[in-house]
């Protein structure tokens, strides 16, 4: 028959009083400090306690609490109803029951199990608690929470001591700031950082970040993305090797392969960092750019997108076609259409095959206007391509514009060219020298300003202004208005001239044909024979005349209008004195190759 031991009266139980606990207590011993109803039984060599109404149990630090319980051996416990474990200051656990192994200081909980580590709380159905580890495991589902942000998943383990939770199978984290879904996390309660270990899904507002590991931290709200991480909204997606997000400062970086789309706009970087709080993006490292208008290559973009301004560094290069550029260092404000080019700029129209070499540029978008200036030797080269040949023009400013052509029922545009201030022009056929320029791609007339001189093969034109009209990209006509002058010469001995008010001067093929003197005509013509030897010089006055060319030689003149001649035999002839008003062989200034033009 079983001993047995009611005690009917609430009291407190102490076992061996007169010495100390750490001298005769094993530390597996679960003692009964109080309850309202105590039962010991002896039954067959096993002893067993029975406790009623609140029980309160300890062993060394730790203290338990619960309606009723049954303690086996003196170690092992069974509790039940408002179960409380308290271990130190900061840990309690609540549960409806517990199963408590004394000897190895575990416990298994069961029904509405809270436990507390100072602020964080983990709310499950079954947990297994060892209290020497401080080691908590679920496996039933749980839910930990500091009051703002909260914690599920279906399996657990919770490192209560090192303030540490490790989170498996159908993770949720719900904080004010986003929701996250994973499929393994670490969270450091204390610290409020939370690192993925394995794939990872973030929703923010609109956004959705998608990673296979990396960390967030809840307090300054910094976060590291890996593994295929990818950034998305409706309008946005953003991808790289490692995405980062700085809270303190609103800095998202993309980190190693990045891509950044929006609403048909793409941008590429080895570095992408986005500023938020400015709405400004820099693209660091073979960095391109592009949307419907253009694409933009540099060693670096930064892109202000709030105020539609964009910025170059490093050798850059725009393409906006037809027109391309290319420089060191390009500053763009779209909304005024703006910007400014520096470095070794090289700008293209491929519609209108120019090229324009220079050190620096600005441009008006909105007009399609360009201003060039430095370069070479401190000149802005311009390079257009005719008939197969090359022309190269040099001055100490050029622009560039788009005109647009009257007819409103055609969105044809042209092109005119602008250059003053010491304008240089050299091409295998014709060289050119003057103080401004203009030229206009759509009906390719040149006109030459202040004192111009003109040189094609053995002839120098020269007048107030000149205009040059292209065919097929080769010269056609030269209309020479004010002070014309025209000197010929195969040998720089003796010069063929003719001078008049205007003249107009046809070509074929780049040779002089023809060319007919209007008002005031003079004119003095050195005759060849067949062998080329000269025979006589004439000169003639007139009104008007018209000379046909032949080899770059005078070949025969018209005279009209009561012309008046004097020809003179080549040994009486005064060479010198034949030489008209106006002479001005000026063969040092002609441009002999490209290079000459600066």
């Amino acid at each position: 028959m079983p001993f047995c031991l009611v005690f009917l009266l609430p009291q407190t139980i102490q076992a061996q009083p007169n010495k100390s606990a750490s001298d005769t207590i094993p530390s597996a011993q679960v003692l009964v400090d109080y309850s309202d109803i105590f039962e010991y039984i002896l039954e067959n060599g096993e002893v067993k306690q029975r406790l009623l109404g609140s029980v309160e149990l300890r062993q060394d630090s730790v203290f338990m609490y619960c309606d009723s319980a049954t303690i086996l051996n003196e170690s092992n416990v069974t509790a039940t109803g408002n179960v409380i474990i308290q271990q130190g200051d900061s840990i309690s656990v609540f549960a409806d029951s517990l199963v408590y192994k004394g000897e190895e200081k575990i416990a298994d909980l069961y029904g509405n199990v809270v436990l507390v580590n100072g602020a964080n709380k983990l709310f499950t159905e079954t947990l297994n608690y060892d209290l020497n580890t401080k080691i908590a495991t679920y496996h039933d589902g749980a839910l930990l929470t500091d009051d703002t942000t909260q914690l599920r998943s279906k399996h657990g383990y919770y490192f209560v001591g090192e303030n540490l939770a490790f989170f498996k199978d159908s993770v949720i984290v719900v904080d004010p700031e986003f929701e996250l879904k994973s499929d393994t996390l670490q969270y450091q309660t204390e610290k409020k950082i939370v690192t993925f270990l394995g794939p990872t899904l973030i929703t923010q507002n609109d956004a959705r970040i998608f990673c296979e590991a990396g960390h967030y931290d809840l307090n300054t709200s910094t976060a590291t993305f890996l593994g295929n991480a990818q950034y998305k909204t409706e309008e946005t997606l953003a991808v790289a090797d490692e995405i980062r997000y700085e809270g303190a400062n609103k800095m998202v970086i993309l980190d190693g392969h990045a891509i950044f789309e929006e609403e048909g706009k793409l941008a590429k970087a080895n570095t992408i960092r986005y500023d938020e709080a400015n709405d400004i993006a820099f693209l660091q490292g073979e960095a391109s750019y592009m949307d419907a208008d253009q694409q933009i290559k540099a060693d670096s973009i930064t892109y202000d997108r709030a105020n539609e301004l964009y910025a170059t560094r490093g050798r850059g290069v725009i393409s906006n076609p037809p027109q391309l550029l290319e420089a060191d260092l390009v500053d763009y404000d779209k909304t005024t259409g703006m910007g400014i080019a520096v470095g070794n700029v090289i700008w293209r129209d491929t519609s209108a095959a120019l090229t324009i070499v220079c050190e620096r540029a600005a441009y008006d978008e909105h007009s399609d206007y360009l201003r060039a200036t430095g370069g070479q030797k401190g000149r802005p080269l311009l390079i257009s391509e005719m008939e197969g040949d090359s022309v190269f023009l040099a001055a100490d400013t050029l622009i560039s514009k788009q005109v647009e052509q009257p007819d409103t029922l055609s969105a044809d545009t042209s092109r005119m060219l602008l250059a003053y201030n010491n304008v240089r022009l050299f091409k295998s056929d014709l060289q050119a020298v003057c103080d401004s320029l203009t030229y206009n791609t759509q009906d390719s007339i040149f006109e030459f300003f202040q004192e111009p001189l003109v040189w094609s093969d053995t002839t120098q034109f020269s007048a107030d202004t000149i205009r040059m009209l292209m065919a097929n990209d080769a010269i056609d006509r030269i209309f020479l208005n004010g002070n014309a002058f025209i000197l010929n010469s195969p040998d720089e001995i003796y010069f063929n001239q003719v001078k008049g008010r205007d003249m107009i001067a046809y070509f074929d093929s780049s040779e002089l044909r023809r060319m007919l003197v209007l008002g005031n005509a003079e004119s003095v013509y050195y005759g060849v024979d067949k062998s080329g030897a000269y025979l006589g010089v004439n000169k003639t006055l007139c009104s008007e005349m018209l000379l046909y060319f032949g080899d770059n030689q005078v070949k025969s003149i018209t005279f009209y209008a009561q012309p008046k001649g004097d020809f003179a035999p080549m040994r009486k002839a005064d060479h010198q004195a034949l030489r008209m008003p106006g002479f001005n062989w000026q063969r040092d200034r002609r441009p002999v190759s490209r290079d000459d033009v600066y």
